[in-house]
This record gives structure tokens, C-alpha cells and sequence, in this order.
């Protein structure tokens, strides 16, 4: 009788601790053990009909075929780097030992609170991410009566929550979900996936108005190098830039481990990004633009090969590591300095990965150059997607590096916060109710700290059945602290 009772109990446990899950595709195995994610967080999301949403499935292979470059690769790159004058950020995650699957802790009656809630932080920034997946069922086919009463209510779910900023993502594969000189119309916008087909009206515009009726900023997310997925089959138009440099053999565009990708070394792609900005700001009134985690698709040589042969031709001496940091570097500046020359008031800030040594050896990016110099950004919002019990990467230990690594006042630091791993991933996010509002609460008590952002709106106001009443829970403690 013992053992058919241990037995019940044992199944009724994993039954609970999957419901969450039980409506989505398995998520990806954690790229070290266990725990230890060191990813971006799209590689987290959950799929979406390819049927429906050619690139909405496939945009999180980026990270995880670059990362899953052979070790041989990752060491070469590594070596091509060591005699760099720059030196690598120490890394967050380090290999462990521990099982494929998250060890999860004994479940509990009561869930730890902070001590005390510290009080909160005058113009804390509080927002959340409205990705292409989120705005996809949204604005896909609808009119712009359908796409304003869609719009409205989740600008409304943000504002009731407490929240006072959209960033929507409104460049997400080289097109645009506006009307652009630059862009082609994106597929997201029509029901026929057909790239360069207007939807009869403005998308961003309507959002700008939608939000800041209701009290809220909104800013424009934009992908500077992306311009299709591994696997994306949804074709570019003849009116693409894009595809116009393919047609011409330019390499101002890489197809790249079934991808394709701007390339960061040519002038004419941060001409054209820059370009892109400074129309989003002339034309709109955006309160910022939001960079998020792509910048390089892969460590692999042969990715910019004949660009960096040019450079070393003309003399160049930087590794290739370096010589990507300093493309980047360029792009970031120019577009701090276009804003800024727009509208001084308009904000420009980037989300990295939690992790700095994949920004530094896979996204090539020197997080550290832009946080402790002016002219780069005015805010870094750095993905800190793990528990305060993290084995390698605990989020107390992650947010205070990120604190102490800004060196210059008006630099602001903004946590992007996981709650897409509410209830579906990680010990931490399954056993508790109340991550978010501990991991704000514990945010406020840093130096440099000015806001944070959730990721993404799905997770919280669509969840699916099995996670919506920790999710309920979540986000009831979460609004206790947001008065």
C-alpha cells in the first residue's frame, strides 16, 4: 500500500510541475547543465505555427547554432583573440557538472519575502517587451480598427499592472511595421506572409497614440543586423535592400548557416541602419530606441572573412575579434548620435545578454566600453534570466557585476527580468510566486539601478492554462510594490 501511495504522489508531483509546459513545445535543454542558461532569451520561446509564421519558430536558432559551434572553433576563436590589446569580461556561467535537468527544490507552504520592500525609485522605468510573437495575432490580416482595439487592451493590461513603458518591436527581421523609405513593409502585417504589402495604415503610428493616451512611453525595438531566420521561408521583395545587394553580389548581406544577415564591417549597412533610426525619430514620437541581443549571428571565421582580409590588406591590426567589437562599437555610436541630433530627449539603450563573456566572444560587443563612456547609450537593460539559486549564474551575484560595471552617471541600469520562466523553467521560477517582485525589490537596492523590464507580454497576460495561476500570483505580488 506504501509503495501504490508513493507512487500516486510521485505522479501527481510531476503532473504539477509540467502543467505549465504542457501546452508548449519542450524548451530547449540549458546550452551548459542544468540551470546554467548562458543563451539569449529567444532561444527560450516557444514555437509558433510554421504555417502561419514562417520566422516566428525559427528566429531563436541564432543563438543556439552559434553557440553550438564545434569546441575546436570556439578555442581557434578564442586563440585569435589572446593577443588583444582588449581583455574578455570574466564569465557569469562556468561548466558544472550538474544533471541535464533542473534540480528543483523541495516545494513549500510559505515563499520567501524580502525583509523589506525598499521604497520605490523616483522615474523608475517599469516595462515590458511587446515582441513580433506578441504583436503577430494581434496586427496579422486585421484591419486598423481590429489592430486599435487590439493594441489598446494590451497597452491597457500593461498600464493597470502599474507598468509606464511599451518597448515594441517594430523592425524585426530588416523590414518594418511602419511606413518606411528604408524598410519594406513587414510580412507580420498581412495575412499572405507576403513581405512589402501594406496593411492600409500605420502600425506604429497607431501604437505612438495608443500608449500615450493611456500614460505610457512606448519605444521602437529594433534587430540592426537580422533580415531572416535559419530556416525563414518567407521570401524577400525586389524592394528589399537586402535582396538588392544579393542580386548584386554584395557582401553587404551574408547567408550564413541558413540565415541571412547584415553584415556590421560595411559602411553601407550602418548607413542604412542609422538611416533607419533617424526616420523612426524624425517621423514618430518614440520616447527611445531599444536594441536587443543580436548583433553577430556566430563566432565562425568565415562569416565576415573577406571583409576582415580587406582590412589587414589595408594595414589593419586588430584581431577579429576586435575588429568586430569596433564595428559594432561604430554602428552604437552613430546612432546615439543621430537620436541625440533628432531629439535630445529621445532615449537609445541596449539589452545584452546576462551573460558578458557571450556578448564579448559571441556577439562581439564591449558592453563595458558602453557603460563607462558617454556617447553610447543612455541605459543598459541586461537579460538576467536566472534565480537568486542558480548553481552558475545566481541573479544577486549577476545584478551586482552589472551595477559595479557602469562607470559613468548617466548611464542608467535597467534587469530584464524572465517572466517567460514563470512556472516552465528554472527551480526558482517554478517553486515560487513572487520572482518578480523579490528581483525588483532586490534591483532597487543597486547604485545604478533606474527601472526594469519584463519579458515578454504573452507570458504574463497569455499564459498558457497550466502556468496562468502562478502567473495570477506573480503578478499580484508584483503590483503590491508598483504603487
Amino acid at each position: 500500500m506504501k509503495k501504490i501511495l508513493a507512487i500516486l504522489l510521485s505522479a501527481v508531483l510531476m503532473l504539477s510541475a509540467a502543467g505549465c509546459s504542457s501546452n508548449k513545445p519542450s524548451v530547449p535543454e540549458d546550452m551548459i547543465s542544468g540551470e546554467d542558461i548562458i543563451l539569449s532569451r529567444e532561444d527560450e520561446e516557444p514555437l509558433v505555427s510554421q504555417s502561419e509564421y514562417p520566422d516566428t519558430d525559427d528566429s531563436e536558432a541564432l543563438e543556439s547554432s552559434s553557440s553550438s559551434e564545434s569546441s575546436s572553433s570556439s578555442q581557434s576563436a578564442a586563440l585569435s583573440e589572446s593577443s588583444s590589446s582588449s581583455q574578455a569580461p570574466s564569465s557569469q556561467a562556468e561548466s558544472s557538472s550538474s544533471p541535464s535537468q533542473p534540480e528543483r527544490a523541495p516545494e513549500s507552504s510559505e515563499e520567501p519575502e524580502p525583509e523589506s520592500a525598499s521604497p520605490t525609485i523616483s522615474g523608475e522605468v517599469r516595462a515590458i517587451w511587446i515582441s513580433y510573437l506578441d504583436l503577430a495575432p494581434m496586427i496579422k490580416g486585421k484591419s486598423k480598427s481590429q489592430f486599435q482595439s487590439n493594441i489598446g487592451a494590451a497597452f491597457d493590461d500593461c498600464a493597470d499592472l502599474g507598468l509606464n513603458t511599451v518597448i515594441v518591436q517594430v523592425r524585426p527581421f530588416a523590414d518594418a511595421l511602419y511606413d518606411s523609405a528604408y524598410f519594406p513593409w513587414s510580412y507580420l502585417v498581412n495575412s499572405g506572409n507576403i513581405e512589402g504589402k501594406s496593411p492600409g495604415y500605420d502600425p506604429l503610428q497607431v501604437m505612438v497614440s495608443a500608449a500615450h493616451s493611456r500614460g505610457l512611453k512606448i519605444e521602437a525595438w529594433i534587430n540592426p543586423y537580422r533580415v531572416r531566420a535559419n530556416g525563414s521561408k518567407v521570401s524577400l521583395c525586389d524592394d528589399n535592400q537586402a535582396q538588392q545587394w544579393l542580386d548584386e553580389g554584395s557582401d553587404n548581406v551574408v547567408e550564413f548557416n541558413g540565415g541571412i544577415y547584415y553584415n556590421p564591417a560595411r559602411e553601407e549597412v550602418q548607413d542604412l541602419i542609422v538611416n533607419g533610426v533617424e526616420e523612426i525619430v524624425s517621423n514618430y514620437d518614440v520616447d527611445g530606441i531599444h536594441f536587443d541581443d543580436y548583433f553577430y549571428p556566430s563566432p565562425d571565421n568565415s562569416f565576415d572573412s573577406a571583409a576582415y582580409k580587406e582590412y589587414k590588406n589595408a594595414g589593419g591590426g586588430k584581431s577579429l575579434g576586435d575588429w568586430r567589437r569596433s564595428n559594432v562599437d561604430t554602428l552604437v555610436k552613430r546612432v546615439y548620435k543621430a537620436i541625440k541630433s533628432i531629439d535630445s530627449s529621445c532615449t537609445f539603450g541596449i539589452s545584452p545578454q546576462g551573460n558578458r563573456s557571450n556578448n564579448w566572444s559571441h556577439q562581439y560587443i564591449d558592453v563595458e566600453k558602453w557603460v563607462t563612456n558617454t556617447g553610447y547609450v543612455d541605459y543598459i537593460c541586461p537579460q538576467i534570466y536566472w534565480g537568486y539559486n542558480n548553481s552558475s549564474a545566481p541573479y544577486q551575484s549577476v545584478l551586482e557585476e552589472w551595477n559595479d560595471l557602469i562607470g559613468v552617471s548617466k548611464v542608467k541600469l535597467y534587469v530584464g527580468l524572465a517572466a517567460y520562466k514563470i512556472g516552465n523553467s528554472e527551480s526558482d521560477f517554478i517553486n515560487n510566486s513572487n520572482m518578480m517582485k523579490r528581483q525588483v525589490v532586490s534591483a532597487r537596492e543597486q547604485s545604478r539601478y533606474q527601472g526594469f523590464a519584463l519579458y515578454r507580454y504573452d507570458s504574463l497576460f497569455n499564459p498558457d492554462a497550466g502556468c496562468r495561476s502562478q502567473v495570477a500570483k506573480e503578478l499580484k505580488n508584483l503590483e503590491s510594490i508598483l504603487d
